[in-house]
């Protein structure tokens, strides 16, 4: 044999010792696999048919959630035409009695468009993803909170209340069925939610493309977006502008726009009542100054109107903004319910605005707010309503109220316990305004009381002056939900923020965790990362 076949046997040689070698490596690996799942097949078994099961769990349960959702709207709409009805043909109503059936015609109707949203929103063959999760829980809650506004329109006196029980003897119970529909999201999906919006807390940087971190966030860049804004219409008391009053210009926008519409409001007193409605979405008040541009009126429950209709300014398309702005209702202390601003429209921000009124001066009705930099003065349950609502470095200022009144801050309407709803004042100041200031010794002050049986309300990370009574918070009649309330405060300053002689209900807490109060800031309870940023107003997502 030559040298060369020698070399060429060599190299064979090898070649099959490393083939050999390989696979024998292939089928060591092959046993080690079929060993590993040989082991527990039925655990892997197992958590194919849990993950499956799930699936089929969710999708399942779908359809009958849309049906139910279904029977709500039907039952809204039916009630509309009832509501319709009576107010034509019964002869013996009152106006306030008129009025409240007005209401409720309206709120039926916003539960008609809430509703049929969420319908044509969630697909029968998928799971509702985190943000779709809220957003239907958000607009069910809302149900619930149109109907008790509805309700609540007959609540201002005896006769009101047996007419009420009257006219609604025949009516859906359309509470009953959005109801149902709460508590028929799966709750894995609202824990998924409140998951995938949770995050530690953290502050973006300055050179971080968003609003956060309060003064940490360019004043220049702010006043750079807030210059860039081009108004569509102006209004105008002397004329100069395209419209002399709000309500006119407001009329002129068009209808359900996915843009902006600026409108922009030039200093001056405007004696109007306005009213945005659903089908004006987007729309945005630039005002030239909260003590410039006022928009004033002195509706009241004492001068023959409902809580509802009483609103100088009311707000429901979607998406609503105001800048530099004072909403006011001068009704005063002796008028009772006499709102000067009215907010349903869900994605709604408010920035450096004032709320001046007596009792029930702001009423977050429902779906998402954000007020931020603002003046909110009042009496008696002057932050009141249902919305998921969260004031961000606000002024909130009692006023000084008739004798023998009690000055209460907020009186949150949560009727249900999976309603995502409630009130969160956070690094804010809670004082009194100069006529209160030489004499609230007088009176007694307080964070809140219920005003429905599951009221929520956290003050955290804010000041507190010493006219809050050492006690903090207040009851509204008897024992009534001072156990299902759920009343919170968190990391709090000032004299009025000493805890020691808090209320000792089962409903009231102290927050301790960070965690804890992190679910109340605008990044979980508002979904704020989505949509705050689009306003262009200042905000912080979390602690």
């Amino acid at each position: 044999m030559t040298e060369a076949n020698q070399h060429n046997l060599s190299i064979s040689k090898k070649n099959k010792k490393l083939i050999l070698a390989i696979f024998a490596s292939f089928l060591l690996v092959a046993a080690i696999i079929a060993i590993v799942t040989g082991v527990n097949p039925q655990k892997k078994s197992t958590q194919n048919d849990a993950a499956h099961a799930k699936l089929r769990k969710s999708t399942s349960s779908t359809p009958a959630f849309l049906r139910q959702v279904n029977l709500s709207v039907n039952a809204a709409q039916s009630n509309m035409y009832k509501l319709s009805h009576k107010l034509h043909t019964k002869r013996d109503l009152d106006a306030p009695q008129k009025i409240a059936i007005e209401d409720c015609h309206q709120n039926h109707g916003r539960i008609v468009s809430d509703l049929k949203k969420v319908l044509a929103d969630v697909n029968v063959h998928t799971r509702m993803k985190p943000q779709a999760a809220q957003d239907v829980q958000t607009k069910i809650s809302s149900c619930l909170s149109n109907d008790n506004s509805c309700l609540d329109g007959f609540s201002h006196s005896n006769l009101s209340r047996e007419v009420r029980a009257a006219l609604f003897s025949d009516l859906a119970d359309v509470r009953g069925s959005c109801e149902k529909a709460l508590g028929m999201i799966p709750s894995e999906q609202i824990a998924e939610m409140a998951i995938g919006l949770k995050t530690t807390n953290r502050k973006l940087k300055e050179e971080d493309d968003s609003n956060e971190g309060g003064e940490e966030w360019s004043t220049d860049r702010l006043l750079f977006q807030l210059s860039s804004l081009t108004p569509d219409v102006v209004v105008a008391t002397d004329g100069s502008g395209n419209y002399t009053t709000v309500s006119a210009a407001v009329a002129g926008a068009p209808h359900y726009s996915s843009k902006r519409y600026i409108i922009r409001i030039k200093a001056g007193v405007y004696r109007e009542n306005v009213e945005v409605p659903k089908e004006k979405s987007n729309i945005m008040f630039l005002g030239d100054g909260r003590k410039t541009t006022i928009i004033t009126g002195s509706r009241s429950v004492a001068g023959g109107s409902t809580t509802y209709q009483s609103a100088t300014v009311a707000v429901e398309g979607q998406g609503f903004l105001a800048r530099d702005i004072t909403f006011q209702n001068t009704a005063g202390p002796s008028k009772y319910q006499a709102v000067a601003l009215r907010v349903e429209s869900d994605f709604a921000a408010f920035y450096k605005c004032g709320m001046l009124g007596y009792q029930n001066t702001l009423y977050v009705h429902s779906n998402r707010q954000f007020f931020r930099s603002c003046f909110i003065g009042g009496t008696i349950d002057f932050i009141v309503g249902n919305a998921a609502a969260v004031f961000q470095d606000c002024d909130i200022r009692a006023r000084r109220p008739n004798p023998g009144q009690t000055i209460t801050i907020t009186a949150q309407g949560r009727s249900n316990p999976t309603q995502n709803t409630g009130i969160v004042i956070q690094k804010c100041r809670i004082g009194v305004t100069s006529d209160l200031h030489a004499v609230r010794s007088n009176f007694s002050a307080y964070l809140g009381r219920p005003w429905k049986e599951y009221a929520r309300t956290v003050v955290m990370q804010s000041s507190i002056s010493d006219v809050i009574h050492p006690a903090g918070w207040n009851g509204l009649k008897g024992r009534f939900a001072l156990n299902t309330l759920s009343f919170a405060e968190y990391e709090n300053s000032g004299a009025g923020a000493e805890t020691s002689r808090r209320v000792t209900w089962e409903g009231y807490k102290m927050i301790t965790s960070a965690t804890e109060a992190q679910s109340f800031t605008p990044r979980n309870f508002i979904a704020g990362s989505s949509w705050l940023k689009s306003t262009t107003f200042p905000f912080s997502l979390d602690l």
